[in-house]
């Protein structure tokens, strides 16, 4: 028996790894298994290109507990280890096994070698206080075993195991115990190894054999013992699109969210070798008008273990709304895996993705539109994202950004511009694209644009502001005006005018009594010239304090920072209205302020303004002029 002390840069490494290289304890049993998959993985390279000659056959990772031990036993078939290189990739935490397996077999990078397999060892140290290792090469060297309870002493001496591979054995700590427990493991096993590529058996399971054929009816199917395989060593993305139909996607997609009983509405199979290597399925579920969800995220794997659900920085922004998995061995990550490095390559990733999902809505608008259309309103969030904060994104965004009107018909921006430049360029020459955001609320003011032959986009989304502010800023000559912000008229100036049938005099005196009853904080006043039939008072919203506001409310970046808008109209009062002549030919004060205050209150009604006591007053006001 040898003993000997680790080759450490520190007196006692593994309170540092404790404490600092991984801050959460549940990863020791992440690094096991991908070691143990790594094993395995190198044999299986060896055996193909003839170095190993022996039988790969169909080798497995078993995980056991045994809870009257104390003992935790991740057991593989892999490649196994000599003596002399336990010395190496065990005593001397400075060498990465693995990446000294790929600097000798540079094509080893393609059987998905994890690396790290020294530090990654070590993380064990943190739930066991002694940790053995007994393993077997694929040589004919004979077997070892390795024993340490956590100070840099180790023993290492010969084993009579037999057969291939390496059995790592924890002997559980006091205040890690939780790792004895069947559902702790198995829900370790299913969180970061659930499609690792190699089979892990944890424990057996009874399955009931299906009758032959022609048996007696009164026969009873036979019922067996197997071993649980708990993970999916084969996932949907590391296939080619080639093999896979629609129902395997979207069984994978349940696979990945067990909780999500809807259908994605598609997906984007991500598939790239150069610059980097990445692979990848991400799912657009149905989001409505929904940009808070937080509840099943993009997972990031490497190699096919999992590594985060936090992938900001890999995926962009505005695609953290999708679902899904990305894997790649070129992501940076620090050693624990645990913090996503700043790198070129992130960026690189990122583009790419963009540029696919582009590239796939491009390809869904143009194989059925009619299709894409009914799916719009639930994907319209992340297109619109999309187009806010991603120049490149925007670029493409005319081939596959729709516009729906509030009559259900869908253009994208240049058929748009094509169906309503005749009739909707102001007489300054610039294009008016007039939209409601809430059909029911600007009803009114729909059906007054719609009477002129008008179209009317429904644009109902939390981020419109945003989008149309882009939109306004990259495209030419273009403004976008809410229906509801002021009189049909004046959202779309023509060169024709209508004449007041009131003298100036006259307006004069009908602004002044408006002015008495009306509070000027709230609403500022404004007389026109409108038709006899046109609404006789109209509240409207400044669009530029309108639009402001509602950037405020979704994140607006230096709105947010202008304090609160205050709450402000236009009351917008026909002059041509037979109620306009009422007021001024009322002799009344008191019969004058109850028409002004009782007509402002309908137009406050028509907004969804009128609340409280306001509503209480106008309530009972309008059934003492009906008594």
């Amino acid at each position: 028996m040898a003993k000997g002390n680790i080759n450490v840069s520190v007196e006692n490494i593994f309170p540092l790894i404790k404490k600092f290289l991984y801050s959460d304890h549940e990863i020791f049993l992440r690094e096991l298994v991908s070691n143990a998959t790594d094993a395995t993985l190198k044999l299986k390279h060896l055996t193909n290109i003839g170095e190993a000659k022996v039988e790969y056959g169909n080798p497995m990772i078993e995980i056991k507990i045994d809870k009257e031990n104390k003992t935790l036993h991740i057991i593989d078939q892999g490649i196994g280890m000599t003596e002399e290189e336990v010395q190496k990739y065990i005593n001397e935490v400075a060498f990465s096994g693995a990446e000294d397996f790929i600097s000798k077999h540079k094509d080893a990078e393609k059987e998905g070698i994890i690396g790290h397999f020294g530090l990654g060892f070590y993380s064990s140290f943190m739930v066991a206080d002694k940790v053995e290792i007994i393993t077997k090469s694929y040589t004919d060297t004979p077997a070892v075993r390795w024993s340490c309870d956590g100070s840099p002493q180790f023993d290492l001496g010969p084993s009579d195991k037999t057969d291939r591979g390496t059995e790592i054995i924890l002997h559980i700590a006091e205040d890690s115990v939780e790792f004895l427990e069947e559902y702790k493991i198995r829900e370790l096993l299913l969180k970061y190894n659930r499609f690792m590529p190699v089979p892990i058996k944890f424990g057996t399971k009874e399955e009931t054999l299906p009758l032959p054929e022609g048996a007696d009816k009164d026969a009873k199917p036979e019922k067996v013992t197997v071993d649980n395989i708990i993970n999916n060593p084969n996932p949907a993305w590391t296939k080619s699109p080639s093999e896979l139909k629609d129902e395997d996607y979207k069984a994978f997609y349940h696979e990945l969210y067990p909780m999500q009983f809807d259908e994605p509405l598609f997906y984007i199979h991500l598939n790239v070798d150069y610059p980097f290597h990445l692979t990848g399925i991400l799912f657009f579920p149905k989001l409505g008008n929904n940009i808070n969800i937080e509840k099943d995220k993009i997972q990031l794997y490497q190699n096919q273990v999992f590594v985060t659900d936090e992938v900001k920085g890999i995926v962009p922004d505005f695609l953290m709304l999708l679902r899904g998995v990305i894997d790649s061995p070129d992501i940076p990550l620090n050693v624990s895996r645990s913090y996503l490095q700043a790198d070129g390559a992130v960026k690189k990733i990122s583009s790419y993705i963009t540029k696919k999902v582009a590239d796939k809505m491009v390809s869904l608008m143009n194989e059925n539109r009619e299709d894409y259309e009914k799916k719009w309103n639930d994907i319209k969030v992340v297109i619109e994202y999309g187009m806010i904060s991603e120049d490149k994104f925007f670029e493409k965004s005319d081939k596959f950004a729709l516009y729906p009107t509030v009559d259900g018909v869908y253009y994208t921006f240049d058929e748009l511009k094509d169906k309503i430049k005749n009739n909707q360029t102001d007489k300054e020459g610039k294009l008016v694209i007039l939209y409601a955001s809430n059909i029911n609320e600007q009803d009114q003011y729909i059906q007054t644009a719609k009477s002129k032959g008008y179209e009317v986009l429904l644009l109902d989304s939390p981020i419109v502001p945003h989008l149309i502010q882009k939109l306004e800023t990259s495209k030419e000559n273009i403004s976008f005006v809410r229906v509801d912000a002021d009189h049909i008229n004046n959202l779309i100036k023509k060169e024709e005018e209508t004449t007041s049938i009131l003298s100036e005099d006259e307006k004069e005196a009908l602004k002044k009594e408006l002015e008495e009853t009306i509070d000027s904080k709230t609403y500022t006043i404004a007389l026109e010239n409108l038709g006899r039939d046109d609404a006789p008072f109209m509240l409207t919203q400044p669009e530029f304090m309108r639009r402001m506001k509602d950037m405020q409310q979704t994140g607006g970046g230096m709105y947010g920072m202008m304090g609160n808008f205050p709450e402000m109209y236009n009351l917008v009062v026909n002059t041509n209205s037979p109620l306009a002549s009422e007021i001024l030919s009322k002799e009344d004060k008191t019969d004058k302020a109850q028409i002004i205050k009782q007509a402002l209150d309908l137009a406050k009604l028509s907004q969804n303004i009128l609340k409280g006591k306001d509503l209480t007053d106008f309530i009972k006001r309008s059934f003492e002029m009906i008594k």
